[in-house]
């Protein structure tokens, strides 16, 4: 491994090749250039996968064109568009096959601040799984409607709820994750193909013995494109739940 390779990440012992920061995406063309230029201002050269399913605005070709001029750019294009949640499965078994040590994952809108990435890795030697929570102190949102605030507060009290966990950001996708643990997980009991994806990976993690904790971040609403929230994914979700919840109760009744 060269020194370029060996570089430690700025504020923790890991070094930068351990990491892969991965970027699902549909019509997020718009939004790239700042991102890349926000990650590469926090960890200069970290690997990047996007995922992106087959954007119609024509987001994989320029993923495919800028990685002719910053090395480390990693693109997979699919089909079409397939749910979020398929795309982080993808990026997660990509992190395994590529034996990265940690995969970092955050939206393409910036909603997620790449310059908070730090803040997660600073908490990754004692820790399996970080989370950039909302909802604990120094989160928050910024720029968000009340509607949204509502439906994000209401919607984590319910997972809570319905699954019994004290994750007080159950549905954020901005996550540090041990490749390792992830290695782990049974994946052919993950069903989730939505934003409840994030939820069942969640369980199956906690459930698995996994450290975990949950830094503040600030979510701020996109300033570019369209939300990619629907009804169909709000449902996936709340399927998802119920499907945890009933994997938590038959666990508690064998033990």
């Amino acid at each position: 491994m060269s020194s370029e390779e060996n570089a430690l990440i700025h504020g923790t012992h890991l070094p930068r090749s351990s990491l892969l920061v991965l970027v699902c995406t549909y019509n997020e063309r718009q939004n790239l250039s700042e991102l890349f230029s926000k990650i590469d201002r926090t960890i200069p050269g970290v690997a990047v996968l996007v995922v992106d399913d087959n954007s119609p605005d024509g987001t994989a070709d320029w993923v495919e064109q800028f990685s002719h001029q910053r090395s480390e750019t990693y693109l997979i294009k699919r089909s079409g568009k397939l749910g979020l949640g398929t795309a982080i499965c993808e990026g997660m078994q990509y992190a395994i096959e590529h034996r990265f040590d940690w995969l970092l994952n955050l939206d393409a809108d910036l909603s997620h601040d790449p310059q908070a990435m730090t803040k997660l890795l600073a908490q990754a030697e004692k820790h399996d799984l970080v989370i950039g929570s909302r909802y604990v102190e120094g989160g928050g949102l910024e720029g968000c409607s009340w509607k949204r605030v509502l439906v994000s507060r209401c919607a984590n009290a319910y997972a809570r709820l319905v699954v019994g966990w004290n994750v007080r950001d159950c549905s954020s996708a901005f996550r540090l994750y041990r490749v390792a643990s992830l290695a782990r997980l049974d994946w052919k009991a993950i069903h989730g193909k939505g934003y409840g994806f994030l939820e069942e990976v969640l369980w199956h993690l906690i459930h698995a013995g996994c450290r975990w904790t949950e830094v503040g971040i600030i979510y701020a609403e996109r300033q570019k494109g369209d939300s990619k929230i629907s009804l169909r994914e709000a449902m996936s979700t709340v399927a998802s739940l119920h499907r945890v919840a009933r994997l938590r109760k038959t666990t508690n009744n064998r033990s």
